[in-house]
Formats: C-alpha cells, structure tokens, sequence
C-alpha cells in the first residue's frame, strides 16, 4: 500500500551566453561542463531505468535560455568540438599515469569521455532536448520550463508586462520544441509573490513551487503545510519545499555530496598539467580552468586529498540512495498518523539539476539508485506533481503564499542589496520604454518591426538574474557586468535611434541579432 508520495524536481538553468565572434569563448564552457557532467549523464541514468523497465518519475525544468543554447547549431558544433578535445586528453592521460596510481581513475575518464562522445553524437544526434522529450512520452519525466530569461519575478512586479513577457514568451518556446504547453512553472529563485499566478493561468500554467515558508505563512494558514499543494486564488496550484528531504541532499555540511569517498570537484588537472598536454581543455589565453579531470575524492575538510576510487563512491551512492528512500517512508509514516483524513503526503524535493553531476559527480548514478530501491518497496512512490494533481486534485483549498523565494535569508536580498542594486533602475528604466515603445509602434513596417523584436531580446536578457547573482556571489563580476551592460546598451541605441526617425545601422543590427538570436519568434507587443 502506498503511503504517500515523493517529487524529485530538478531544475536546469544556465544564463544565455553565445559568442560567435570568438572560438574559445571561456564562458561557453559553463554550458559544455553542464551537458558533459549533468545533462547527458542524466539522459543516460533514466534510459537505464527506462531499459529495466523500473517505474520512476522525474520533473525536469529547462529555461528557455538554456533550450535555445542547446538547439543552437553553432553551440552545439562547438560542444562536439568540446567533447572530441576531452577524449583527446584522456587518451593522453591513460599514456601519461602508465606505472601510477592515479592510472585506473585515468581508464575511467577515458571510458566516460568516450561513452559521452558516443551517447551525444550517435544515441541522441546532438539533440537533447528531443531526448528528453521521448522520455517524457515514455512516462519518466514531465517537463517544465521557467521565465524566459530567469528573471526575478518579485523584483519585477510593479511593471506587470514585464513579468507577463517573461512568462509568455516562456511558454511559447516551451510549446514550439516540446508540442504541448508546460503543467508546471518553476519560478525563478522559487521567488513567488502575491498575483504572479494569474500570469501563470494565462498561459494555462497548472502549477508551480514556492520555498517552504511561502505555504507555512501562508494566507489563510495551510492546514497541511508543505505536505499537500494549496490552489492561489487566481487557480494555480502551489507546492512546497520540504526542509528535510532538501537539506539531506543540498546542505554542504550534512548533505550527501560531502560524503568523503566522493570526487572532489575542486581539485582539478586544469591547475596542475602544462597547458601542451591539456591541448583544447587548456583555458582561453593562458587562462587555468577546470576541465573536467579530477583524481582526488573529498577525504575531508582539508588540503589533503586522497584518491578518488569510483567503485567506493559507487557503493557510497547505492547507501544514500537507501537512506533517502527509508527516510521519506519514515517521514511520510509520521505525516500520515498527524494528519488523518488528509491527502496522501507528497514531498516536494527541488534541486539545482547541476547539482547532480556537476558539482556531485555520483549524483546522476545516486538517482538511479533511488530509483531502484524505491522500486523495491510499496510505502513510497516517486511522481510528478502533474500526476499528483490528477490522482487528488482538491489539495488544501484556496490560499495565498506569501512574498518568499529560496535564496538567502528567504526574500530577495541575495538579488538586490548593495553589490547589484544599481542595476534595477536600468532594468526599470528599460522596461517602462519598452512598454513605451510597443503602445507606439502598433503596426510598423517590417524593418522597424524587425528593430524592435531585437530590442524586446535585449530588454529580456538584460533581466536575467544570473548578473545580480553573479555581482552577489563575487565570481565573474567583469562578465556579468559587461553582459548587463551591453544588452542595456543595445536597446538604447535601438530606441534612441527609432526615436530619432532612423533605421538601427543594418550591419550593427545583423551582428546583435547573430549574437543575441534566442527567441526567433518574440513579438515585442507582448510588452504594449
């Protein structure tokens, strides 16, 4: 008898960034590092559950930015190129340890890289998303999309249009590559504030996911807290994060991913071969960077680092896999004997997908194993919150979360405090022109129509809060500033010279458009 029920969701995201003026761009390789580590390895994990025929369950969310970069014919030829240089080097690697004990771990680099090579060229024809899109037709995965640009949706809530664009140009991409409109709508940073969901019911959004304390004060109160989605009163079902299932694997010091027979992410031959044997995966102009080669597992919190063994982390991964499912099943035991008469329990576990893969190496091979044993078992079932909706759709009843994301201290400090707050007056300048433009252009010719879809691209991108985060964070502040910067700058010379009686130079124009060319069905009325 099932008990009750666990929804693992993950969420894909990464900043648009395309460079065709450049080979070697470093920052395109924050996309190749999250396709070679997280996105294929996640593929494969769920065709072997798909091939032992073992039930399971995933909601995957992709952003449109990351949907355009990975259809991106240039993106994707640079991506091959990417992964023919990783095979390259661990050739090279596999000659270089002959005689040492880092030999065996070189043989495993060498069998990933060329299964990976194999799995992305030859299984999937350099096409993920339809990849993914078969398994959702095979009952493994329901996806989702986000905000167009992932844009903090609180931050942006006293432009309405704006929050409308992000959202409707969402679900448009989303039905143009995948045939069918999204059930499920992550929110950016689960940043959720009251009368956002009535542009989610636009566009026929059925539900979305709020941090915890987004349903625990909720109003009126939820009498099942985040175990049971409430409906909004604009008729969108909210789930809640669950703090227990989350931390498990999330937190740095209790999580999994810290266990000490797992690889070490930092440590990295990136640092440590001459930039000649690297060939390829050395960095872009004598920069050091990761490529992907690590040796070394966590050992524990200290410089020293042992070898990294991948038959212990295998086994490591099979005992946590364990663990979460008796966990849940002892959770949802304790829920279902407080709450008699109550729905089946559902936990909500959202995550970053990257987290799996790319900064936890097992973690795609840890959700196999959940799979596994949670197919070997009755107490605890993984769905989709789509299909929770179907089986008991009546939830909690009618209330409103509050103003709430899960970023740091719950709010929307980690986008907006004194390292990136000046960015919202060129983001809320931007946007009112905008709006401005498109109640003025109702009907233009097709040039000037044509200006101002790239205009609407630029106002869109320069939303995105990867660059708040990025200032926040202290990473690579001079790219997110130049990035911000730019697309502020291009829809300035575009609306100052419309404004001006003109034509945008049409070379210019052709170059942004090449650069900046996601969303090539965006009407900029969207904004009037």
């Amino acid at each position: 008898m099932t008990l009750g029920y666990v929804a693992l969701v993950l969420h894909a995201h990464l900043p648009f960034v395309r460079h065709p003026d450049r080979e070697d761009y470093l920052e395109e390789r924050w996309l190749f590092e999250a396709i070679t580590e997280c996105y294929l390895p996640l593929l494969e994990t769920l065709e072997k559950l798909e091939a032992d025929r073992i039930p399971f369950r995933l909601t995957l969310s992709f952003s449109p930015t990351l949907m355009a970069m990975l259809d991106d014919p240039l993106l994707r030829d640079r991506y091959e190129q990417h992964l023919e240089a990783a095979v390259e080097l661990a050739e090279r690697e596999v000659r270089l340890t002959e005689g040492w004990v880092e030999h065996n771990v070189a043989r495993y680099y060498q069998h990933l890289m060329g299964w990976l090579h194999h799995l992305y060229v030859h299984r999937c024809g350099r096409d993920i998303l339809t990849a993914f899109r078969r398994l959702e037709q095979a009952g493994y995965v329901e996806l989702i999309t986000c905000a167009a640009t992932h844009g903090f949706l609180p931050l942006l809530q006293h432009q309405p249009e704006l929050v409308r664009a992000q959202i409707h140009v969402a679900a448009d991409e989303f039905r143009r590559r995948f045939g069918h409109s999204p059930r499920g709508f992550w929110l950016p940073e689960c940043g959720y504030y009251p009368g956002v969901d009535r542009y989610l019911k636009e566009v026929g959004v059925q539900y979305c996911f709020v941090e915890s304390h987004g349903l625990f004060h909720a109003r009126p109160a939820a009498p099942y807290g985040t175990l049971c989605h409430g409906w909004t009163p604009g008729g969108v079902a909210v789930f809640g994060r669950d703090q227990l299932s989350s931390k498990q694997v999330w937190s740095a010091k209790e999580g999994y991913p810290g266990d000490p027979a797992y690889r070490d992410f930092y440590r990295d031959i990136g640092w440590d071969r001459d930039p000649e044997h690297l060939g390829r995966l050395a960095g872009p102009q004598g920069i050091r960077t990761f490529t992907g080669f690590k040796y070394h597992r966590v050992t524990g919190p200290t410089d020293y680092k042992e070898l990294y063994d991948r038959w212990a982390a295998e086994q490591t991964a099979i005992r946590h896999a364990a663990h979460f499912v008796h966990e849940r099943s002892r959770q949802i035991a304790v829920a279902r004997g407080m709450l008699p008469g109550a729905p089946p329990p559902l936990l909500v576990a959202p995550y970053d997908a990257e987290l799996f893969g790319h900064w936890w190496h097992e973690g795609p091979y840890w959700i196999e194993q959940v799979a596994r044993h949670a197919a070997g078992q009755a107490a605890v079932r993984f769905i989709s919150p789509g299909e929770y909706l179907d089986r008991f759709p009546d939830g909690q009843g009618v209330l409103e979360p509050v103003y709430s994301s899960w970023g740091y201290q719950g709010y929307a400090e980690f986008w907006c405090d004194g390292s990136n707050h000046w960015m919202y007056r060129h983001i809320h300048g931007t946007g009112r022109q905008m709006i401005q433009l498109a109640r003025k252009y109702r009907n233009p010719p097709p040039a000037v129509r044509r200006a101002l879809n790239q205009a609407a691209r630029e106002v869109l991108l320069a939303q995105a809060s990867d660059w708040p985060f990025i200032l926040r964070a202290d990473t690579a502040t001079g790219y997110a500033r130049r990035r911000f910067q730019s697309h502020i700058g291009r829809f300035s010379r575009i609306r100052e010279t419309l404004e001006a009686g003109r034509l945008p130079d049409p070379e210019w124009l052709a170059q942004v458009e090449q650069a900046d060319n996601l969303f090539p069905h965006l009407d900029y009325a969207i904004y009037a």
